[in-house]
């Protein structure tokens, strides 16, 4: 009994010292390290260390809570929201009663409108659509708007911008085989949304979305081909179709999905109830 009692204490005491050096150790490497600031604490390089996302495996979570912070920081630098509260739900409505047709409608949407003069409208990751305030005003009517809310939607469907991210990581050396850093990549959705450059394959299969969403919907398909053409002969092409492929191209594309007979049926066509809906922007 004596014995096992003396092992017990020995197994015991090897511990405690084992447990001694370690702590010795790391009080050591803490007191060499350079002193941070307190904005920074241990415990955020600890949080930071493991907030390391693959985008090729990124989940619906993972991307409504990056595009949330790409949203915070479009809104606090880049853009203002226009303050109206009819024109805000009146596109938000709109929006909402396009995900249900789209082919993802399994995650949250948000539509946003921004004063700016130009025409011009975007999607970043995990939902979020833009639409300018030039961009309504230059449509003619509902079904013009649903067709550019369905085209965007169109890249949140294929997640473009994911593809865009893995791109410019990769172009700025900045994609390590674990993947980046949240915070890496929501300045690349910042760059992203600002410096709007999608491909000629992403514009025309976000036109083929687009085009699907708006025809399930109810709407008349004819209606994103005119606003398309109305933009093109207006003198000067828009940011909004300053990207590749030709404005003419995706016009001509639209068109051969189209059956003539059927192209001017549906919802969405009647001028004066749109200019109602935005009265305040006219």
């Amino acid at each position: 009994m004596s014995k096992l009692l003396s092992g017990v204490s020995q197994f015991i005491r090897r511990r405690l010292f084992y447990g001694l050096i370690s702590a010795m150790v790391a009080m050591s490497l803490i007191l060499a390290t350079p002193a941070i600031s307190y904005a920074q604490s241990w415990l955020d390089l600890i949080l930071r260390g493991i907030e390391i996302i693959q985008l090729a495996n990124l989940s619906d979570r993972q991307e409504a809570q990056i595009g949330a912070q790409i949203d915070q920081q479009l809104m606090r630098q880049q853009f203002q929201l226009y303050r109206n509260e009819s024109i805000a739900d009146y596109v938000d409505d709109l929006g909402q009663s396009l995900v249900p047709f789209s082919d993802r409608s399994d995650i949250d949407y948000t539509f946003r409108v921004v004063e700016s003069d130009q025409v011009n409208a975007f999607a970043t990751m995990g939902g979020y659509v833009y639409v300018t305030t030039g961009l309504l005003r230059a449509a003619e009517n509902e079904a013009q708007l649903a067709g550019v809310l369905g085209h965007e939607i169109g890249h949140i469907v294929e997640r473009h911008v994911v593809d865009q991210m893995e791109e410019r990581a990769i172009q700025q050396g900045i994609l390590t085989a674990a993947g980046l850093e949240s915070e890496e990549i929501v300045a690349l959705g910042v760059e992203i949304a600002i410096n709007r450059s999608n491909s000629r394959s992403d514009e025309l299969e976000a036109d083929v979305r687009g085009y699907e969403n708006i025809v399930r919907a109810g709407y008349a398909p004819i209606a994103l081909v005119n606003f398309l053409e109305n933009l093109e002969g207006g003198g000067g092409v828009p940011q909004f179709l300053s990207t590749h492929p030709a404005t003419s191209e995706r016009i001509e594309r639209l068109q051969a999905m189209m059956d003539p007979a059927t192209a001017s049926v549906g919802n969405g066509l009647n001028e004066q109830a749109y200019r109602s809906n935005i009265q305040s922007l006219l």
